[in-house]
């Protein structure tokens, strides 16, 4: 079995580094494009059985266009849905304290955020129902940033140092043996 993740395409406040976690905004033109191109790099796969999906607007245009591309449905999963970042929400991604609450995975982001912990617990889940409801099939996650970092401590060790600077570029795919 393989697990996909994809961060979807890109919004008008990636294109200005503000943070955007469970705020819902849709696609740029760019991100628009850059879903199609990830539909296109998805369909060269050929081996994509199953889309879930954030239920967040940006999320789910990027799958439609994966979807379209390769004839699949897209199922919609609560707990694929973006980091809350609490206050930070809106603001630009250099904001005192961020990069810090990044790392402080015991405390909710922004005060009234998530924490870490409460972010990986609710994605291993999901990586956890996945491999076990699907593990004959190859499944594509489209998601957010900060989901998909989570995604690939799943499944390799990240120093704090290397979870700090993760980063997954709009419509990039990785690929996971699960």
């Amino acid at each position: 079995m393989k697990i996909y993740s994809a961060r979807h395409g890109q919004t008008e406040w990636n294109s200005k580094d503000v943070i955007c976690g469970i705020t819902d905004i849709n696609l740029t033109e760019k991100g628009k494009k850059q879903a199609l191109e990830l539909a296109e790099k998805a369909y060269a796969k050929g081996d994509i059985d199953v889309i879930l999906c954030s239920p967040l607007k940006r999320a789910r245009e990027t799958a439609q266009a994966v979807a379209d591309k390769i004839h699949k449905d897209i199922i919609i999963d609560e707990r694929l849905t973006e980091w809350n970042y609490g206050f930070y929400e809106g603001k630009h991604r250099t904001a005192e304290g961020f990069a810090d609450s990044k790392v402080a995975f015991g405390v909710k982001m922004g005060e009234n955020g998530e924490s870490l912990l409460q972010l990986a617990h609710r994605i291993y889940t999901v990586l956890d129902e996945v491999r076990e409801k699907y593990s004959d099939k190859n499944v594509l996650l489209v998601c957010h940033g900060g989901v998909c970092r989570v995604i690939e401590t799943y499944f390799h060790n990240m120093t704090t140092e290397e979870f700090l600077n993760f980063f997954m570029g709009n419509c990039e795919l990785r690929e996971y043996e699960a």
